[in-house]
């Protein structure tokens, strides 16, 4: 299984958001509750930001999800830190290409100067909680019953890694 990581264009939304909407409209992964137009998806994601850059996953040149670095805050004090993002098609899941997906996020934020990343999930999402700590992640914070999606109160949690 051959796993390459490309820079992410305005030509990759409408396989990105086929990815998001499956995540909208059948988990609790993203509080979207309904699916969001193409315009909102591109001022989500930060195509062509030298900063934050955003990746199409291809396993044996197949586009199997998205993943991408984004400012925690939008104040420059935060410059320092990025929140690390990754979906992939549910057929792509548990089979290692979510830990190489964060590893190559790391190491582009280090390549970038940013020195501190953090994985925001749902609380009920075990698999992500799974997969950032085997990746080093520490969880420091804990937001209880924030989020309501599909009759359920919904908790996030967020992950922490330095990478100085």
């Amino acid at each position: 299984m051959e796993i390459t990581f490309e820079k992410a264009t305005l030509n990759d939304l409408v396989a990105i958001k086929e990815i998001y909407d499956y995540y909208i409209t059948k988990t609790t992964a993203t509080f979207h509750t309904h699916p969001i137009s193409f315009e909102e998806l591109r001022e989500m994601i930060p195509f062509y930001d030298k900063k934050y850059p955003s990746f199409i996953i291809r396993v044996d040149e197949k586009t199997a999800g998205y993943c991408y670095l984004a400012p925690f805050k939008k104040r420059q004090a935060y410059n320092r830190s990025a929140e690390a993002t990754l979906y992939l098609k549910p057929q792509y899941c548990s089979k290692g290409i979510g830990y190489k997906a964060v590893t190559f996020l790391e190491e582009t934020a280090k390549k970038l100067g940013i020195k501190v990343l953090l994985g925001t999930i749902t609380g009920t999402n075990e698999n992500s909680i799974r997969l950032f700590a085997k990746c080093g992640f520490e969880k420091c914070a804990h937001f209880k019953k924030v989020g309501q999606k599909f009759e359920e109160l919904l908790d996030v949690v967020v992950y922490q890694k330095f990478i100085e």
